[in-house]
């Protein structure tokens, strides 16, 4: 099977779905990562483009621990995606999805605090389309919960993270948790959300939601059966 993981930003991926990665490459499946924001092709706001080539390198190293076959960069500009022209956000998306052609796409939550997660997922959900056969040709797609970003939203104002899909990692934690720890400029020290220590701790309390020693929790947004 052919799987797709999009992460609005390098770690995204791993601190959402990186025990069922390397699952699924254990498994034989062909998985691809696409990281869509980055710099961009003018100066940025925020950081200079140094920043993103640390964290780039970091990405690299995490994906080579999970097995992840290819990994693929994109240009919108971080924290600034809304910002940008919706044709042309809906554009790179699309073209990531033709060059995959995925069977399984795995997203970002829709109601992340992160204003980029939420129009990462609006822009995927363009090209997941069923009027299309590259869109129709994706069977199955869940949405991750990302520490520091999922659980942050307005309670009772906006749809809170109730996952109802559980990818059971218990032999993959020491994989995600390895991977993790190549993002040097990204995690923190506990008891940070973004520590180590928070995801394994979210790892196993998944996992006891099914009674195994961890798993991973996403939300199904389509399956075509």
């Amino acid at each position: 099977m052919k799987i797709l993981v999009v992460a609005p930003h390098a770690d995204d991926e791993t601190l959402g779905a990186g025990g069922t990665i390397a699952r699924m490459v254990s498994e034989g499946h062909q998985v691809t990562v696409a990281v869509m924001t980055g710099h961009g092709s003018g100066p940025h706001p925020i950081a200079p483009k140094s920043a993103w080539n640390t964290v780039r390198a970091e990405a690299r190293e995490a994906m080579s621990i999970l097995g992840v076959q290819k990994l693929i960069f994109r240009e919108i500009p971080a924290g600034c995606v809304r910002e940008q022209p919706l044709y042309v956000v809906n554009e790179v998306a699309a073209k990531v999805v033709e060059e995959v052609r995925p069977e399984m796409l795995f997203v970002p939550f829709l109601w992340d605090l992160h204003q980029d997660h939420r129009e990462i997922f609006h822009t995927f959900s363009v090209a997941w389309r069923v009027s299309n056969s590259i869109g129709r040709g994706i069977r199955e797609i869940y949405a991750y919960e990302t520490l520091s970003e999922t659980h942050w939203n307005t309670a009772y104002v906006e749809p809170g993270f109730f996952p109802n899909v559980h990818f059971d990692i218990s032999n993959h934690l020491g994989k995600k948790l390895e991977a993790l720890g190549c993002y040097k400029s990204q995690i923190r020290e506990a008891p940070s959300a973004r520590s180590i220590e928070s995801a394994r701790a979210q790892a196993v309390w998944r996992g006891a939601q099914i009674e195994v020693r961890a798993a991973e929790a996403f939300v199904l947004v389509r399956k075509l059966v």
